[in-house]
C-alpha cells in the first residue's frame, strides 16, 4: 500500500523514467529484450524459460471420408489432416471418443469430421452440440455452416438457446440436421418438450461436447445427469448416439468422460498441430515493505507490463481475478495510455461475466478484426472462443490450478507464431507458493476434474425432471445408476406424492409425474436458483449490464461503486424483491469492495478421523454436511492507485443460506495449553494456519481458490467472527478451536470429502510454505500479517510451533515429509 505523497512520487519518477527504446510495430521481441536490460524488470522474473515450437504431423485425408465432406475442406485449403484430427475421425466410427489436445490444435474438426460424414450419408441424421456458454455455441456455428455450404449438405445448422427467435426455434425442431446449443437450455428447453423434438431424437446419431474440462464439480455432476436423462430420452424414440469430446489438457480426460456418459470413452492426447515458440515467464513483484512482507500491488505490475506491450503494437489479453480487478486494470490502462496518439480508449475493452452479449460480441469481432489491441478478462476468456491471432497473455494472479493456467497461456501464439505467457504473482501464499517453486510449470502433473453424479441431492432432482418426461418403471436403471437405487428414490418421492405408482405391464409398477410444477424450472445446473439482477443506468433510462443474485450482494449493494467497461457509476437503489439495481454515472476516486460475515452451523457427520502424526496430540478431523450463513455486513471504500482505505459504510441486505458440505479440524485443548501465549494470539496463529492450509489447498486439485471458502470459529453458539459455529460437534469444548474449510457451492462440489482424504499432505504443505517463506514475523505470502503483537510470540512463528507440535517439525520423518509434498 502507498500514501498519496508516495504514489505521487513514483508517477513522477514514472514520467521521467527513460523511453522505451522502440517504435511502435516494433514488436514482442523488442519489448523481450528491453525488459531483460533493465534490472527492475529482471531481478523480479523468477522463471524465465522458452518452449519451444513443435513441427505439425499430417496425414492423408482418408479415403472413405464422404466425397461431398472432401471437397469442402479442399475449398477450405485443408489438403492433409493433422494425426489426431484422422485418429478421431476412425476412432468415432467405432464408438465413444474425447480429444484432449492443446489450444488451436484444431479439436473442432475432430467433432466436425465425423458429424458431417454421417449427414453425408444420410438425409435423416442429426447431431447435437452442446457448448458450455452461449457465446462459444454462436462462435462455432458460423465456422460449421461455412463447411455444410461447401459439402453441399443441406440439413443446416441451427443455434437453439435462450436468445433463438420464435421462428429460428421452429426451424431448429423441424428441419435443421445439426442443433448447437448448451447444457441449461438442453435440460429446461429440449428434455422435457421432447416429443416436439422427436425427428432430433430419433435420428440422433452423435452428441458432441465441447470444452469438456469446464465440466467440473456441481455444474459436470448436473451435466452427468442431463445426459442420463438424454440417453433416456433418445433410447425412447430409437436411437443410441455416440459421443464426441473436445477438451482441453486435464490429467483424466478418458475417466472424466465416463463418469460423465456411464460408459468407456477412448481418448487421444497427443497433438498433431504445430506450435509456435513459447517465453514462459513468472514476474514476482518487489517487495516494497520488508517488515511485513508487502509486495508491490499484482494489478500495478500486470498493468505496467501490459502498458509496455501496447506502446510496441503486441496484440494482448490480460487475465483478471475478479469483475471487480478486471474493472480496475482497465482504467489503469486507459489512464496511463491516454496520451498516446495510436492507442485508442476503445482499443482496450473488458470481457468479463454481466456484460450484456450485444456487447460481448462487439468485443469478440474487435478481437478478430484487430480493432482490439488488448483485451483485459475473467476467466469468460479461457474457453475456445475464436478471438483471433495474440501475441502475448498475462494472468494477474495464479488461477488455481496448472490446468486453468496453461488454458490462458495458450490463448496466444496461435499456429507457428511466437508468443508470450507471463504469470504475474500476487501476495497470497498460494501465488507466492508457486512463485518460489516456479518449475511446478513445467513439472507438476495436471490437475485431474472431479464431478460426484450420484450426489443424492443432485440425481433426485434429476429423476423427478426424468419423471416428468417419461414415466419410471420398476426394474428400469438410469444411466449407470442401478435399478435398486432407482426404485428406492421413487418410492421416496411416491411417498412426498412427486410421483405416482400404478400397476404396469406384468405386474411392474410404473411411477408417473404427479405434481402440477414443471421440476426443471427449479433446478439449476450451475448454482441456487434465483433470478438475475438487471442494472439500470437512470440517467438513460437503459438496461447495460446483469448479475447474478450472489454477486448481488456483494457489488449491487447500495453506495457500492460498479465499475462497467472502464466506467464508474454509484448504485442509489437496490430494488431487492424486483431484481433490479438503478445505478447513476460518477467520477469518484475509490472504489468498493465488501465485508462478509460466515456462520457455519454442522449438520450431520460423514466421517472422522484422527490425524496419526509423531507429534504429542491426535487432533479430530472429519467432514460433512454444514449449514452455512452469509452476510454482507459492511463495504469499504478503496482508493484508486494508492489502494488506501479511505472509509466504511453499512450494507442492510438479507442474508443467504446455502446447505453445503464442509471439511474441519477440531484443534485439542490439551495442544494449545503449552504454549504461554494469550488466547486471542494462540487464535491469530490457528487463522495463520488456516490461511496457509487455504492456500496450498488447491494445489493438486482442479479448483480455484474461492471454490473453497474458509472460517476459524472458537466459542460455542458463534459465528466466524467470535467461534465456534451453533451445531459444532458434540466434542467441542469451551476452547477447542475448529477450521472449516467449506464448498463454495451450494450442496458442495465434492471438495469437503477430497480435503478429508488428503488432510495430511495438506497440513505438509502449509508447514512447507511457511518454512520455506522468506519473512521473519508472518506476511501476505504465508500466515498473513499478525493481528495482535502481545507476547514474544511472531503469528509466523507461533503457527509453526503448532504445527510442529503435531510432528510436522524437524522430528518428523523427513521421507513422509517429502513425499507427502510430492504428492
Amino acid at each position: 500500500m502507498f500514501s498519496e505523497r508516495a504514489y505521487s512520487d513514483w508517477m513522477e519518477a514514472f514520467a521521467q523514467r527513460q523511453p522505451t527504446p522502440w517504435d511502435r510495430d516494433s514488436g514482442l521481441e523488442a519489448v523481450l529484450a528491453y525488459w531483460m536490460d533493465r534490472e527492475r524488470v529482471r531481478k523480479n522474473v523468477v522463471l524465465d524459460r522458452t518452449v519451444a515450437g513443435r513441427l505439425s504431423q499430417t496425414t492423408e485425408i482418408p479415403s472413405d471420408l464422404a466425397g461431398p465432406v472432401r471437397t469442402a475442406l479442399q475449398r477450405n485449403g485443408i489438403q492433409r489432416l493433422y494425426a489426431h484430427q484422422a485418429e478421431a475421425l476412425r476412432a468415432a466410427r467405432d464408438g465413444d471418443v474425447v480429444v484432449a489436445t492443446p489450444t488451436a490444435s484444431g479439436k473442432s474438426l475432430c467433432y466436425n469430421l465425423p458429424v458431417l460424414d454421417a449427414l453425408a450419408g444420410s438425409q435423416e441424421a442429426r447431431a447435437l452440440y452442446l457448448f458450455p456458454t452461449k457465446a462459444l455455441s454462436r462462435d462455432q456455428e458460423d465456422g460449421l455452416r461455412a463447411l455444410m455450404r461447401d459439402a453441399g449438405l443441406p440439413h443446416g445448422a441451427v443455434v437453439y438457446d435462450g436468445d433463438t427467435p420464435p421462428d429460428a426455434r421452429r426451424a431448429a425442431r423441424t428441419r435443421a440436421g445439426v442443433i448447437l446449443s448448451n447444457p441449461d437450455m438442453l435440460h429446461s428447453g429440449v428434455l422435457p418438450h421432447h416429443a416436439n423434438w422427436a425427428r432430433l431424437f430419433a435420428n440422433l446419431r452423435f452428441v458432441v461436447i465441447d470444452e469438456l474440462h469446464a465440466y467440473r464439480g456441481v455444474f459436470g455432476s448436473h451435466l452427468a445427469n442431463v445426459v442420463r436423462r438424454l440417453l433416456r430420452v433418445a433410447q425412447f424414440h430409437g436411437a443410441s448416439p455416440r459421443f464426441l469430446f473436445s477438451s482441453a489438457t486435464i490429467g483424466n480426460p478418458a475417466e472424466h468422460a465416463q463418469r460423465l456418459i456411464g460408459r468407456p470413452v477412448r481418448a487421444i492426447q497427443s497433438s498433431g498441430a504445430p506450435t509456435g515458440p513459447r517465453r514462459v515467464m513468472v514476474y514476482n513483484p518487489p517487495v516494497v515493505n520488508a517488515e511485513l512482507g508487502i509486495r508491490q500491488s499484482c494489478v500495478k505490475a500486470t498493468v505496467g507490463l501490459t502498458e509496455d506491450l501496447l506502446r510496441a503494437s503486441v496484440p494482448t489479453i490480460v487475465f483478471g481475478g475478479s469483475r471487480n480487478q478486471v474493472e480496475v486494470m482497465l482504467k489503469y490502462l486507459r489512464d496511463r495510455l491516454a496520451k498516446e496518439p495510436n492507442i485508442s480508449p476503445e482499443s482496450i475493452q473488458a470481457y468479463r461475466g454481466g456484460y450484456l452479449s450485444e456487447t460481448r460480441r462487439r468485443i469478440e469481432e474487435g478481437l478478430k478484426d484487430g480493432s482490439v489491441r488488448c483485451v483485459v478478462s475473467t476467466n469468460a476468456l479461457e474457453l475456445g472462443i475464436d478471438i483471433g491471432a495474440l501475441g502475448a497473455v498475462l494472468s494477474a494472479g495464479y488461477p488455481g490450478s496448472m490446468a486453468a493456467l496453461w488454458q490462458r497461456f495458450g490463448r496466444a501464439g496461435r499456429r507457428t507464431e511466437p508468443a508470450l505467457s507471463v504469470l504475474v504473482a500476487n501476495s497470497s501464499p498460494l501465488d507466492q507458493y508457486v512463485a518460489r517453486s516456479p518449475e511446478l510449470l513445467f513439472e507438476a502433473p495436471v490437475e485431474q476434474a472431479r464431478i460426484d453424479p450420484d450426489n443424492v441431492e443432485i440425481l433426485i432432482q434429476h429423476l423427478k425432471c426424468g419423471a416428468f418426461e417419461l414415466p419410471f418403471e420398476e426394474g428400469e436403471a438410469f444411466g449407470d445408476v442401478p435399478c435398486a437405487s432407482v426404485h428406492q428414490a421413487m418410492g421416496f418421492l411416491a411417498e412426498h406424492r412427486v410421483v405416482h405408482p400404478v400397476q404396469g405391464r406384468k405386474g411392474r409398477q410404473v411411477y408417473h409425474w404427479a405434481s402440477d410444477a414443471y421440476p426443471a424450472n427449479g433446478v439449476s445446473l450451475r448454482s441456487a436458483s434465483w433470478d438475475n439482477f438487471v442494472i439500470i443506468d437512470v440517467e438513460r433510462s437503459k438496461t447495460i449490464a446483469e448479475m447474478d443474485f450472489r454477486s448481488t450482494h456483494t457489488m449491487l449493494h447500495e453506495q457500492a461503486i460498479y465499475q462497467h467497461e472502464g466506467r464508474q457509476y454509484q448504485v442509489e437503489r437496490l430494488d431487492y424483491p424486483n431484481h433490479k439495481a438503478f445505478i447513476r454515472e460518477v467520477v469518484p476516486d475509490y472504489y468498493t469492495t465488501a465485508m462478509t460475515h460466515v456462520k457455519i452451523a454442522v449438520l450431520q457427520e460423514e466421517d472422522q478421523a484422527v490425524l496419526s502424526f509423531e507429534g504429542e496430540v491426535e487432533p479430530v478431523v472429519g467432514w460433512g454436511e454444514v449449514d452455512l450463513i452469509e452476510k454482507v455486513v459492511g463495504y469499504k471504500k478503496i482508493k484508486f492507485h494508492t489502494h488506501e482505505n479511505c472509509g466504511y459504510g453499512d450494507v442492510h441486505l438479507p442474508h443467504v443460506e446455502k446447505p453445503t458440505t464442509a471439511f474441519w479440524l477440531i484443534v485439542p485443548q490439551s495442544l494449545l495449553t503449552g504454549f504461554d501465549a494469550p488466547r486471542a494470539v494462540l487464535v491469530d496463529a490457528l487463522r495463520g494456519i488456516q490461511t496457509a492450509v487455504h492456500g496450498v489447498a488447491a494445489v493438486g486439485l482442479m479448483m480455484d481458490p474461492s471454490d473453497v471458502g474458509c472460517a476459524l470459529v472458537d466459542e460455542p453458539g458463534m459465528g466466524e467472527a467470535g467461534g465456534a459455529a451453533e451445531g459444532a460437534p458434540a466434542d467441542a469444548k469451551a476452547f477447542e478451536p475448529i477450521l472449516y474449510f467449506y464448498d463454495s457451492v451450494a450442496g458442495g462440489a465434492g471438495l469437503a470429502p477430497r480435503l478429508f482424504e488428503e488432510r495430511a499432505a495438506l497440513l505438509r504443505r502449509a508447514h512447507q510454505l511457511l518454512q520455506t517463506c522468506t519473512c521473519s514475523e508472518g506476511c501476505p505470502s504465508c500466515v498473513g500479517p499478525a493481528a495482535s503483537e502481545e507476547g514474544p510470540w511472531s503469528r509466523k512463528g507461533l503457527a509453526l510451533a503448532l504445527l510442529e507440535k503435531l510432528g510436522l517439525g524437524p522430528a518428523a520423518d523427513g521421507a513422509r515429509v517429502r513425499h507427502a509434498v510430492a504428492h
